[in-house]
């Protein structure tokens, strides 16, 4: 299914949380002809990459755009443009900005933990921990495994693309309403009432209410927030300083950090006024995309992902067991539990996950052993001519970066 992101999110809830923008971040991997012909690099020289980065800013009209590479024991840097337009400052490798769907990979790591210690299993149901809570409008949450909800092949429908929220999210009613507060329940309720997409386990739907209800079970299994795991079992042990989920209500991004800029899906990218949307209320993003992280954190803890070091091994073959979106989806790519693979250009493949929300696109993508990585971000959610979108700017990325002999 091809289509371009200003068309997909302009019929979407939100940038945020919907399929297609968590889509559209891989959509594409295959390069452009015309993109991936002047993308040439060897390890160690990473001039493509930063002529990629320097034309999200110069063709693609993008505010910022910033890479952290690490290869082996090496790491570079790169960025273009601005972190504040306002300043003009540059991005640093320290600013702190929103990850969007990413958020799922980290959940999924401590359901899978869960699983490990036996506090709960994938095969359980979601009325087994959340009684009662699809059991209208043609749900059957007996029917429901969490497994289901890890791999999205749930059915359960997106919230991110209810009408009532895509009226109150797209476009200048975002303003008023990016701080309005959810909780976890009414993100699944906003949900419930479209009815099923498919049943249980016959097809692949990616959706934000998957992840919402995991986090909800985490919640439930544990007694204690979400926060307060993934904290203690993934961002403590690894020592990732600048990640952590924001509570409800907590507006800023705290720590170093560059603004977050949004044209609100409007359809004329060219005239459209740019606003800045740095501060908004998280909470629906909640398990699905309400974290906070850095290009460097997000290496380290797909590095540590990939190469097994959060998971024993019968979770880790859990998470990367892949499943094929039958034409659903994205070309060349495959989901597990909160992480995708995607084949490139030149026939290499890598794994990792992506996320967008108002104002920043980012995802960390690297080799099956985690020792190459690439982690990206732009803080604009829009792009002019060639590149098409920011997508366009992770495509040429990670073709320069991981194929260079087929784009050099």
């Amino acid at each position: 299914m091809k289509t371009t992101a200003r068309a997909i999110a302009r019929t979407t809830a939100r940038t945020t949380l919907t399929t297609a923008i968590a889509a559209a971040l891989l959509a594409g991997v295959a390069a452009p002809a015309a993109l991936a012909a002047d993308a040439s690099t060897s390890k160690g020289d990473h001039a493509a990459v930063q002529a990629v980065l320097d034309r999200a800013v110069t063709e693609a009209g993008l505010p910022g755009a910033r890479v952290e590479v690490r290869d082996g024991d090496s790491v570079w840097f790169g960025t273009a443009g601005a972190a504040d337009l306002r300043t003009g400052r540059a991005m640093k490798p320290q600013d702190r900005f929103r990850i969007g769907s990413t958020t799922k990979t980290f959940v999924s790591t401590v359901v899978l933990q869960l699983a490990a210690e036996q506090k709960l299993s994938l095969d359980d149901s979601v009325e087994h921990w959340l009684p009662g809570l699809l059991d209208d409008h043609g749900y059957d949450g007996s029917k429901i495994t969490i497994r289901q909800l890890l791999n999205h092949t749930s059915g359960v429908y997106n919230y991110a693309q209810s009408p009532k929220l895509g009226a109150d999210f797209v476009g200048t009613p975002f303003l008023q309403h990016r701080f309005d507060d959810f909780t976890p329940r009414q993100l699944v309720e906003a949900a419930v009432v479209y009815g099923p997409v498919f049943a249980p386990g016959t097809g692949f739907a990616y959706s934000d209410t998957n992840y919402a209800l995991a986090g909800m079970i985490v919640e439930q299994a544990t007694g204690r927030s979400l926060s307060q795991e993934l904290t203690e079992r993934v961002i403590e042990p690894l020592h990732l300083r600048n990640t952590y989920e924001p509570a409800r209500n907590d507006m800023r991004i705290h720590g170093p950090h560059g603004r977050h800029y949004s044209q609100l899906m409007e359809k004329d990218v060219d005239t459209a006024p740019v606003y800045d949307v740095t501060d908004l209320n998280p909470s629906w993003g909640y398990a699905s995309g309400d974290m906070i992280s850095t290009s460097g954190d997000l290496n380290t803890f797909f590095r540590a992902l990939l190469q097994g070091r959060l998971l024993p091994q019968a979770q880790q073959n859990e998470m990367f067991t892949l499943v094929d979106p039958q034409g659903h989806w994205i070309d060349g790519s495959e989901y597990g539990l909160g992480v995708s693979s995607q084949k490139l250009a030149c026939g290499a493949t890598v794994w990792g996950m992506g996320g967008a929300i108002d104002g920043s696109w980012s995802y960390t993508f690297g080799s099956r052993d985690g020792r190459h990585m690439l982690s990206t971000e732009v803080n604009g959610d829009w792009a002019k001519g060639p590149l098409g979108s920011p997508i366009g700017v992770f495509t040429a990325e990670l073709n320069a970066e991981f194929c260079p002999a087929a784009t050099s």
